[in-house]
């Protein structure tokens, strides 16, 4: 297993748990690598949805996960990778938004597979590692 950035929907399942394939790999990963890694995009992502339905219990929750964890902040080189892969995706005419070019860029410029369960979706940026942990 790669080292790996958590995409909004499998760390949001993470956290649910409900998903028995998505909690052994996570389970797995932390035991062979420690915590998480995910992007400052993805913790604002989580922290809208919560703060708009007032779970101030899951709030709790996510702050804790966030303190076990390496978020990945907005640096220049991760600007300009998701300026570059803007370019080529706007090229190919297969745009996808903003905050899923800015969570592509910091895995690449880590060196991280990003797992999502939109790998389809993903697939189509150059030299980006893909994974999904729903998958056998």
């Amino acid at each position: 297993m790669p080292r790996v950035l958590l995409d909004t929907d499998t760390l949001s399942e993470v956290m649910k748990g409900r998903d028995p394939q998505v909690q052994r790999h996570a389970r797995r990963y932390l035991a062979d690598y420690g915590p998480f890694s995910f992007s400052i995009i993805t913790r604002y992502e989580i922290l809208r949805g919560l703060k708009a339905r007032r779970g101030t219990r899951q709030i709790a929750a996510f702050e804790e996960r966030c303190r076990n964890s390496n978020i990945l902040a907005l640096t220049d080189d991760v600007i300009v990778q998701a300026a570059d892969i803007y370019a080529d995706l706007h090229q190919e005419g297969q745009l996808i938004s903003d905050a899923d070019i800015l969570i592509a860029a910091t895995a690449l410029v880590h060196g991280l597979t990003l797992v999502t369960e939109n790998v389809a979706h993903f697939r189509r940026i150059t030299g980006l590692d893909v994974d999904s942990w729903r998958a056998p």
